[in-house]
């Protein structure tokens, strides 16, 4: 089958085409004929050998790509599952898992004309949407969805989101503003319109005193921040005492931090594999996007072969939704 690989780290340029043996459904999975995988920056991590000290011993090829939507072509044996062959469906997937002593393990990437998975991993694709939309969706769905319900704030609360224009941004707004918390939001200019449509209650301008800002509106701080723009430490300033901050990313990763604890403020740590097979939550994040509370957005697409550049443009910065490789 075709796949998109890498042998070395690097930049975009690493990326190639390649041959790999065809996989097949074992018992309980399922294989995806893979039509559409979308580009997040978590795939630049594994491309740029972020992982690479974690990731020793380990020999490539190795396929990026955490989203992935296509149709099923191949049920494994004793496998339990509702859908059938040539069902549109949807998935996250995890090239690198984690392994004992703090070591990473490898299982492939979405990059893939095939993709094999437990079947409670893949669900029926939102109705209406075709590929590229719904690859669009899982990772970051999941992400969202986790991070709100580590949150668990009640209706009428206050949620400030950075990076509210961004794909995670944008899902944590949607998601937050449907279950009635009030959602604070930043933007450029440029992107009000595109943040005020996902529900924002309030727009701040972005930038680094955006905490600031916030509490300029919010004397008392909100009772939640999700740092999905990665701004840093300073985003405390924005929470109430004994409020919650998201962080989307560990603190040995590009643009992560560690906050420290003060003012009786809980640092939470979404990490979506945890929500990996939880095919309930994965339903969600379908139920929603039918329901028209999630809305999808491709940038662009690329044909696979094409991955460099659409590396090197997520690179670039300024992207609005996901773009997205075709195979």
């Amino acid at each position: 089958m075709r796949a998109v690989a890498l042998t070395e780290f690097g930049g975009p340029d690493v990326l190639h085409m390649i041959d790999l043996p065809e996989p097949h459904a074992g018992p309980g999975e399922v294989r995806v004929r893979v039509h559409a995988a979308a580009v997040s920056p978590a795939d630049t991590l594994l491309r740029a050998g972020v992982h690479a000290a974690a990731m020793r011993g380990l020999t490539g090829p190795f396929v990026p790509g955490m989203d992935i939507a296509g149709t099923i072509d191949e049920i494994g044996p004793d496998t339990a599952t509702g859908l059938v062959l040539g069902d549109p469906v949807m998935a996250m997937v995890l090239p690198i898992v984690p392994g004992p002593g703090g070591t990473l393990g490898y299982h492939g990437g979405g990059y893939a004309e095939y993709v094999v998975l437990p079947a409670e991993w893949v669900v029926e694709a939102p109705r209406g949407l075709g590929h590229a939309a719904a690859a669009t969706l899982p990772m970051n769905g999941l992400t969202a969805l986790l991070t709100l319900d580590q949150l668990a704030l009640a209706p009428g609360s206050l949620l400030a989101v950075t990076g509210a224009a961004g794909t995670l941004g944008g899902y944590l707004v949607q998601m937050g503003a449907a279950a009635g918390v009030i959602v604070i939001a930043d933007a450029a200019p440029a992107d009000e319109a595109l943040v005020r449509k996902s529900g924002a209650a309030e727009i701040v301008a972005r930038g680094d005193d955006v905490a600031r800002r916030i509490r300029g509106r919010h004397p008392r701080g909100v009772d939640a921040v999700v740092d999905a723009a990665l701004v840093g430490p300073r985003m405390l300033d924005a929470v109430r005492d004994g409020g919650s901050l998201a962080l989307v990313r560990d603190a040995g990763e590009p643009g992560g931090y560690a906050a420290p604890a003060e003012r009786g403020i809980t640092v939470r740590h979404p990490f979506v594999p945890d929500y990996a097979g939880r095919l309930d939550r994965l339903a969600e994040i379908r139920r929603l996007a039918e329901a028209g509370i999630l809305l999808p957005r491709v940038a662009r697409t690329f044909r696979a072969a094409e991955a460099p550049a659409a590396h090197r443009l997520l690179a670039a910065g300024g992207v609005r939704g996901r773009l997205v490789l075709t195979f």
